[in-house]
């Protein structure tokens, strides 16, 4: 049979299906049956039992938060059931309820979230030929919905890479196999009834109090509005909260922007590095010269979603070179913003009535420096310098509230007291009066009581299960006056009240207990009132946040002597002088190799580059693509000079792995990457390719290179770069008008190779592969005999670049073993 307290878990666990749910016991926070043999394992915690052997594991109530954020890393979600009245004034068991729920998309404290990256709550909805979208971060109140169709959903949802995503539970089993594996652990399923068309736009509506969501730019029919709603469903559910931070719906308008897809946005190591998914190392990582997390998290949401419109894009530039120029106010800009916590988190702690009284006087502190912020930036040249100035709001007023409620630095808890500042409320401080003036009252009592009762060793104490009290020792007993009253014996001596002692208790310990109930609904008070602001408050962030994202590409331009890019319509890419953003500041200084790439209908629109393993293919290749995403971004970059044609898109087709968990082999990959550029990209793309082919036998990887190659030459159109060691394909320029061959520089010496990292026009004769080989430690023994069978193959064969593909029906093979002294050339070779 069950115990009550355990009927009182179960109701609040059946309440938050799915979720794990902490029980607070006392000191502990405990889990019960499923749950504690769970997050035993996840947390490492002893498994122990209760009443009729149920399992139980629990933590420390001070301690919660530590393993909270465990639970989320875990991809778990957490129902806190805590106690909700004293447990000394409870007459049987203790109310609980559930106070906070946790989820990895809905957590909102700074310990369980990385300050530079948004931590994304998603939801889909499945439409025709489409998928509405909605997302949301919790901390900030950013709220974007859009209709994707659905061959570009995995994309996006890379981009977005959500902490947390919401599906229907009803179509769980019907994922698609490529949206589940993406999302796997994050995938949360919610009753139908949330997706439900009516219903979950209702909600919306009535959270944005409006009749229709034309005014923020949609059709009420959209399938993204009810993946909206369902979201808004939740966080009422999760947060229990005000969601004046969530204010406005904004649509996501994928073309005005430069689309990057999965595969191009690991390639070119954005975010984060291939080798090990590291920050360090990659764009960001070596772009970020934010100083504030607001600017971080808009750093790394402009990379992934580059811009697609020139005049935005000038609007960026103009600002960040008026920054760069302005070596003094940049300077002090960033001293002030580096001064400013983190608004937009803060705010939503606000919001939801989580706010410390830190976390309110964070607030009043960036609200300080906004007058100073503000005078930087005005009557400034560049037009989005001058809006963001406009924006940019004092909120003069809340500065104030702030200013003259809280003491300078607070407690985290504000029934610890000694938050509200002196002077702000009069009946407070005349309590604190009162308190303060008892240490020198009970002083004077005691001397009094003294000289009355000629005991010089009697002493006025206090503790809080006693109250007051004057302790005599037992060698004074008989000098104890009448109206002592005895109120507890110790070994040595006796305590005692009196009437005078008793009212001074009464009222002192009342003034006490007043003022501290008073100081916490004194700050509940500012806490709404600011709350009642978010809006302003918001809005003001999100200034900062530009700010701080512009004078961090400035601050980038200005150290590594970055340039301005010049955005055309033409397709063109002319970069003089280029350097990789990353190596170049993560090689030692001055031996970064910089080159020219000049991509457009004179000096050709498809480069062709050949040259040997480790002289700098894959660099140049690279960098090209990450210049022209630069450039998209607003950012100055890394060149002697860059006129950059507007483009729609950039592929990438660098580098294989297998895929096994996908049953997918490192062929497959090349072919499938493949597949989507020649599918997907239009004369305004830019493509990149790197030793596309080299998964299978050679007949097939150079027949499929070279008609890949003529594909995106005649039918597509595109500025390409294609690294190869398919010296055949250089016979293309023969054929291609706007086909160019170039290759990366080396210098033999006695027997040994020296990578020029230069590119140079024309074609390369040799891999040198052999001599790679040397640097990368094979065997002598193995070395010597790979250069026997070269010389044979070199000697006895036409060198590649003289060979000629004759398109025809192949030769029927002849199953022979090749033998390095009778073997054919390339395109003779014979396979068994």
């Amino acid at each position: 049979m069950s115990t009550p307290m355990m009927q009182q878990y179960h109701e609040a666990k059946s309440r938050y299906p799915g979720m794990l749910l902490l029980f607070r016991m006392g000191d502990f926070f405990e889990t019960f049956e499923e749950d504690a043999e769970l997050i035993s394992k996840v947390l490492g915690l002893t498994l122990t039992s209760r009443d009729n052997n149920i399992p139980m594991a629990g933590v420390p109530a001070k301690s919660v938060d530590i393993y909270l954020r465990k639970l989320l890393q875990a991809g778990h979600r957490v129902a806190v059931c805590d106690q909700v009245e004293d447990a000394a004034l409870a007459k049987g068991l203790v109310k609980r309820d559930i106070t906070r729920v946790i989820t990895p998309g809905t957590v909102t404290e700074d310990e369980m979230l990385e300050p530079g990256r948004p931590n994304l709550l998603v939801a889909l909805v499945p439409g025709k030929n489409c998928f509405g979208v909605a997302w949301v971060e919790a901390t900030t109140g950013e709220f974007f919905a859009t209709d994707i169709p659905v061959n570009r959903l995995p994309d996006e949802l890379t981009r977005l890479n959500p902490a947390e995503c919401l599906w229907p539970d009803g179509s769980l089993g019907s994922v698609p196999e490529s949206i589940s594996a993406l999302l796997g652990r994050t995938l949360t399923g919610r009753p139908d009834w949330n997706f439900d068309p009516d219903t979950a736009k209702g909600i919306l509506f009535k959270h944005l109090q409006v009749i229709t969501a034309g005014g923020f730019g949609f059709r009420d029919e959209q399938p993204a509005l009810v993946a909206a709603g369902a979201l808004v469903i939740y966080l009422q559910e999760t947060l229990k909260a005000s969601l004046a931070h969530v204010r406005q719906l904004k649509p996501y308008h994928a073309d005005r922007l430069l689309a990057l897809d999965e595969v191009t946005r690991r390639s070119l190591e954005l975010t984060r590095t291939l080798r090990d998914n590291q920050r360090d190392g990659s764009l960001l990582g070596v772009m970020d010269r934010t100083v504030t997390a607001m600017g971080a998290r808009t750093l790394h949401d402009a990379i992934l979603s580059p811009l697609g419109e020139i005049p935005a894009i000038n609007a960026r530039l103009d600002a960040v070179e008026e920054l760069l120029t302005d070596n003094h106010t940049r300077q002090s800009l960033r001293d002030l913003l580096g001064a400013i916590p983190d608004m937009q988190r803060l705010t939503t702690r606000v919001s939801t009535g989580r706010a410390s009284p830190k976390d309110l006087v964070g607030v009043g502190r960036a609200l300080r420096m906004l007058p100073a912020i503000k005078a930087k930036v005005t009557s400034r040249k560049a037009k989005l310098l001058n809006e963001l100035e406009q924006r940019l709001e004092l909120c003069p007023d809340l500065r104030e509230l702030l200013d003259s409620s809280l003491a300078d630095d607070p407690p985290y808890n504000p029934k610890d007291g000694g938050v509200i500042r002196e002077g702000f409320h009069a009946d407070l401080d005349e309590l604190r009066r009162l308190s303060r003036e008892g240490k020198d009252w009970l002083a004077k009592y005691q001397a009094d009581e003294v000289l009355r009762t000629n005991i010089p060793s009697l002493k006025v104490g206090y503790n809080q299960v006693h109250g007051y009290y004057i302790e005599v020792t037992h060698a004074h007993v008989g000098k104890i006056p009448a109206d002592y009253q005895r109120r507890q014996t110790l070994k040595n001596a006796e305590r005692y009240i009196t009437p005078q002692l008793k009212e001074y208790e009464e009222k002192v310990l009342t003034a006490q207990d007043r003022a501290l109930g008073l100081e916490v609904e004194l700050f509940a008070r500012i806490r709404e009132q600011v709350a009642a602001q978010t809006h302003r408050i918001l809005n003001t962030a999100e200034v900062l946040a530009m700010l701080d994202f512009l004078c961090s590409l400035a601050e980038l331009a200005s150290s590594r002597r970055y340039v301005r890019p010049q955005l055309v319509t033409e397709p063109i890419l002319e970069i003089r002088e280029g350097r990789h953003p990353v190596l170049d500041q993560t090689l030692p200084a001055g031996t970064f190799v910089p080159n020219d790439v000049l991509l457009g209908p004179d000096t050709g629109r498809f480069w062709l580059i050949t040259g040997p393993n480790m002289a700098g293919k894959s660099v140049l290749i690279k960098q090209t693509a990450l210049i022209a995403l630069l450039a998209h971004l607003g950012s100055f970059v890394p060149a002697q000079s860059a006129k950059v044609g507007l483009a729609d898109r950039i592929f990438t087709r660098v580098g294989a792995s297998d895929e096994l968990s996908r049953g997918l082999s490192t062929f497959m990959v090349e072919m499938t990457e493949a597949a989507n550029i020649l599918n997907n990209a239009t004369p305004r793309s830019v493509v990149i390719l790197d030793e596309l082919g080299r998964g299978t036998s050679t007949y097939d990887g150079v027949s499929l290179a070279w008609a890949i190659t003529e594909n995106l030459h005649d039918t597509v159109g595109c500025r390409s770069m294609f690294a190869t060691h398919y010296h055949e394909l250089a016979q293309l320029a023969e054929s291609l008008d706007c086909l160019r061959n170039h290759h990366v520089q080396v210098r033999e010496l006695d027997n040994d190779v020296v990578f020029l990292h230069k590119i140079a026009p024309g074609s390369a004769r040799r891999s040198y592969g052999v001599h790679v080989a040397k640097l990368a430690g094979i065997p002598e023994g193995v070395l010597k005999r790979a250069n026997e069978v070269l010389t044979v193959l070199e000697t006895r064969h036409q060198l590649p670049e003289t060979r000629r593909i004759i398109v025809g029906p192949p030769e029927k093979p002849r199953k022979k073993k090749l033998k390095p002294d009778a073997g054919p050339s390339l395109f003779g070779m014979e396979e068994g």
